[in-house]
């Protein structure tokens, strides 16, 4: 071939290929929309109509991933190829992407099975482009809006050292175990007798969160609404959902497990042989205070020195202020009359001695438990050691 033909023909193949590679994009473009949008319709539960667009009736369940970070449109476009979506479902699965309120959600459709695939490329482009990601599922394909909640929650607990967290791991106590089943289970099941499935999860993703209006963020609603919805939860439950100790009761409550069918059976069986009136507890069930053995035992002592024991004095009390302020250091530091940057320097030391995320709603209610088991006395800021009208710090 002369040069000059073969020279023609490299330059009309390369303007071919920017052609195709334009339509591509555009092509590309559009299947992102409408990604976004099947994601949309399931959210808004339109189930049938998704599985009916996917041609996949067979696609019982989701499982859901939000992602959120600095470059979210760079993460989508490599995820996409990484992945590369497509409509068809393939070996039983299909995956849906789309950027939707400043962040990446990635919802895999399957019939139970997740084979983790779509987990290894999540964790892996976390990584990379320093993403931090909620997981939730695999869920039945109508709880596709719990699931999607549930991820929120849970990415609001990742961290650089851990940026995928599953949601089942949000909230995991070791607390829970070691309280007595059944009458922890009674107790629950008494408190939240007033609220729906509906108010429950509200509620749980609002103390996961730590915030209104991350809650608001992880349910797609305005953090107006969930602001009524909690104060109207609050008259509901006669408790103040503003207290930190009573937060922390709820969450315990939000995490028990469902009490026995023959728990109540027995135990009336027991007072009938027994010649007395099966009364229920001696009052309503409140938020504000715990049944007497359900924290009072050996063994949630044993976990609460476990984890409080040895903090010194002043950062005890600190730690212990700034928990009932919510985790707000300039209302806890005015109480404590001490500088700000002092007690983020106490907080600190607190997170590396009890070698806790105290970013983590859940954790803080936790440590909130476990300081008031190990209590001997008033966590006053009034009783702060000092020296020399200074506050007391060890060398």
């Amino acid at each position: 071939m002369p040069p000059g033909h073969a020279c023609h023909v490299a330059t009309t193949t390369a303007a071919l290929l920017e052609v195709r590679g334009q339509r591509a994009a555009e092509l590309r473009g559009e299947q992102m929309r409408l990604h976004t949008t099947l994601i949309r319709l399931l959210l808004a539960g339109h189930t049938a109509a998704v599985t009916e667009t996917l041609g996949a009736n067979r696609l019982t369940h989701v499982t859901v991933y939000r992602l959120s970070g600095v470059d979210l449109p760079t993460a989508h476009e490599v995820l996409w190829r990484a992945v590369r979506p497509s409509l068809a479902p393939y070996a039983g699965a299909c995956t849906l992407m789309g950027r939707r309120d400043g962040e990446l959600v990635v919802a895999e459709l399957h019939r139970g099975g997740d084979d983790g695939r779509i987990l290894r490329l999540v964790s892996r482009l976390s990584e990379r482009q320093h993403l931090l990601a909620g997981m939730a599922g695999p869920l039945p394909l109508a709880e596709m809006p719990t699931a999607h909640s549930d991820a929120a929650a849970a990415r609001h607990s990742a961290t650089p050292d851990r940026r995928v967290v599953p949601a089942d791991a949000v909230g995991a106590s070791r607390l829970t175990p070691l309280l007595p089943i059944a009458p922890y289970a009674r107790w629950a099941e008494s408190v939240l007798r007033p609220l729906s499935p509906v108010h429950q999860h509200l509620l749980l993703v609002w103390l996961r969160t730590g915030s209104k209006p991350r809650a608001a963020a992880a349910l797609g609603l305005s953090a107006g609404t969930v602001r009524a919805r909690i104060r109207d939860l609050s008259r509901l439950l006669g408790a103040d959902l503003e207290d930190a100790t009573v937060r922390a009761h709820l969450l315990l409550a939000l995490r028990a497990p469902a009490p026995a069918p023959g728990d109540d059976s027995d135990s009336s069986n027991t007072r009938s042989r027994s010649g007395s009136s099966p009364p229920g507890p001696p009052g309503p069930a409140r938020l504000e205070s715990l049944p007497d053995g359900l924290l009072d035992t050996e063994a949630v002592r044993t976990w609460a020195i476990g984890m409080v024991g040895g903090l010194e004095p002043h950062l005890r009390i600190a730690l212990a202020c700034w928990l009932r302020h919510h985790a707000r250091t300039a209302p806890a530091a005015a109480e404590l009359h001490v500088h700000r940057t002092t007690l983020a320097g106490w907080l600190t030391q607190c997170a590396e001695h009890l070698a806790r995320n105290l970013a983590d709603a859940t954790v803080r209610a936790e440590i909130h438990l476990a300081l008031t088991a190990t209590r001997t006395g008033p966590d006053d800021p009034a009783a702060l050691p000092r020296r020399g009208g200074r506050t007391y710090r060890r060398l």
